[in-house]
């Protein structure tokens, strides 16, 4: 069947937000091109929904008098030709002063954490900026915790539990109910020679004892429905993370 590959060119005060409407809508992953970004849906998904979500946030944006410079174009990609079209996207990427993200056709940078990220069909290559923020938050926050246990909720292709690892976390868990992120996390496990990863297909409710860092990037609704959940199992020198909230949703949330 394939998958549609939409390239979508818009402000960056608009981005966020549509990329939020479209991970709704059925999007399976993002890469991020700071002037486009690249989504990508099931081929058998209906593409009238998709286009006239677009569609429609050009006619609201247009009311409202915002300048947006919203356009799009897609295509249908072949199922053999995917690997191929991560390949033309997917780059090296540095994060903060230590991470860089890449995949396993790149070669390691020397003096850097490096994340081998194999993108799959899961969503948080890292070229998402709500991915990118975790990582700077957990560089930034994990010399100041104990590094006991870490608790990644929803870990899409697991690139927040491997640099956890990488950060010197001792016990590393990731949940996520979709089964295809439960293995692409395996998968990039393998790729970055760690085995200290607990892997679980499920919720937070898989989760059991307290941890010292949780990171959940998540949508709003999402956090909002696990938020106890999430307060319970954290530990008493413990830190949350959380990413994915639009600006708009912050009093929701918090």
């Amino acid at each position: 069947m394939g998958y549609y590959a939409f390239t979508i060119r818009t402000s960056l005060k608009i981005k966020e937000l549509l990329i939020h409407q479209l991970t709704e809508q059925g999007c399976l992953g993002v890469i991020d091109n700071n002037d486009t970004f690249t989504a990508y849906f099931e081929g058998s998904i209906s593409i009238k929904s998709v286009t006239q979500e677009l569609d429609l946030a050009q006619a609201l944006l247009e009311k409202a008098g915002q300048e947006h410079g919203l356009s799009y174009q897609y295509t249908l990609v072949p199922e053999e030709n995917w690997n191929e079209s991560w390949k033309k996207g997917f780059k090296p990427m540095d994060v903060g002063e230590g991470f860089t993200i890449l995949p396993p056709w790149e070669k390691p940078k020397e003096g850097r954490i490096n994340l081998i990220i194999d993108p799959g069909m899961a969503f948080g290559t890292g070229h998402h900026e709500t991915t990118r923020s975790c990582l700077l938050l957990m560089e930034k926050h994990a010399p100041g915790v104990p590094k006991n246990r870490f608790l990644d909720v929803g870990t899409g292709t697991g690139i927040l539990a491997l640099a956890a690892s990488k950060l010197g976390f001792k016990h590393i868990l990731a949940v996520d109910n979709d089964p295809l992120a439960v293995e692409a996390t395996r998968l990039n496990g393998e790729l970055n020679n760690l085995s200290d990863v607990d892997i679980r297909e499920g919720g937070i409710t898989a989760a059991e004892g307290t941890f010292d860092l949780i990171t959940a990037n998540l949508i709003s609704g999402i956090l909002i429905e696990i938020a106890r959940e999430i307060a319970s199992r954290l530990s008493s020198r413990g830190i949350v993370i959380i990413s994915g909230v639009l600006q708009d949703q912050k009093e929701e949330v918090f």
